[in-house]
């Protein structure tokens, strides 16, 4: 696979911001001007790094390169700080992280490089808070995506946070603060909790799977949604997997899950070595 960085100055965020992008590369078997001349679109994964992180991370720390070789699959890794993928409008001059990938990179990545802006082709998926953010663009944006994976992240039912989580609820207090108050929070995009008990039922959410490992520290909110996900008929794939904590390995192996999900075999697509 080819792979690039991109340095360039972003309208919603207020600066220069990077970039990771793996492309596919060059069939063996075409000649260059054969293979670049092409009109081919190749199908998109959208991809979220967590808290701490930033657009090498899943490059640095997982063989997610090797899978999208596999299946001749457009990556696109955002950086996000740790925004939440929300917008803060009120952080030095504005970091609006929200809008910056539906309105800013979505167009860029269309516009310059081979890939797909049908519904079908493009996938989404994020670890911890790339997957609160996963929840949130899946959520808000379900005509954009065809399916979604949220790996070790959930919607949170805020108003129980104070008893359950009690750290996460400590957490949330600048998010709150950043939408004008919990009654803004509760009706903003970022509570997915909400919207996803009214929408569940309206057939326009994309496909979903949610995986946590039985030894993360989240696992009891994962087993709260799963139960809420029943109880107002939301359609999505529970994976629950023993032995794995919050950890690279196991984002590695359920990335590969949340392939076979979205339908990308590994049929050999790409160049074998």
């Amino acid at each position: 696979m080819a792979y690039l960085q991109l340095n360039f100055e972003s309208q919603c965020l207020q600066g220069n911001t990077a970039i990771s992008v793996i492309l596919p590369d060059k069939t063996r078997g075409l000649t260059p001007r054969e293979f670049y001349s092409q009109e081919k679109k190749y199908k998109v994964l959208w991809l979220l790094h967590g808290t701490f992180g930033d657009h090498s991370d899943w490059i640095r720390k997982s063989n997610i390169e090797l899978y999208a070789c596999e299946r001749d699959l457009i990556v696109v890794m955002p950086s996000a700080l740790n925004s939440n993928y929300a917008n803060w409008p009120e952080f030095s001059i504005g970091y609006n992280m929200y809008d910056f990938l539906t309105e800013e990179l979505m167009p860029l990545i269309y516009g310059w490089f081979p890939a797909s802006d049908k519904r079908e082709d493009n996938f989404i998926a994020g670890l911890s808070m790339g997957g609160r953010g996963t929840c949130v663009y899946a959520f808000s944006h379900p005509e954009k995506f065809a399916a979604a994976a949220v790996l070790s992240a959930c919607p949170r039912n805020i108003e129980l946070l104070p008893e359950m989580e009690p750290g996460m609820w400590e957490r949330t207090q600048g998010s709150i603060k950043n939408a004008g108050g919990l009654e803004a929070y509760l009706a903003s995009y970022e509570n997915t909790w909400r919207i996803a008990g009214e929408k569940a039922k309206t057939g326009e959410l994309p496909r979903l799977y949610f995986a946590t490992g039985k030894n993360d520290m989240f696992y009891g909110a994962f087993l709260e949604f799963q139960k809420y996900a029943e109880k107002i008929g939301l359609d999505a794939e529970f994976e629950a997997i023993d032995g794995y904590a919050h950890e690279w390995r196991f984002w590695d192996l359920t990335i590969q899950h949340a392939l076979a999900f979205f339908g990308l075999d590994d049929a050999g697509a790409g160049n074998p070595f």
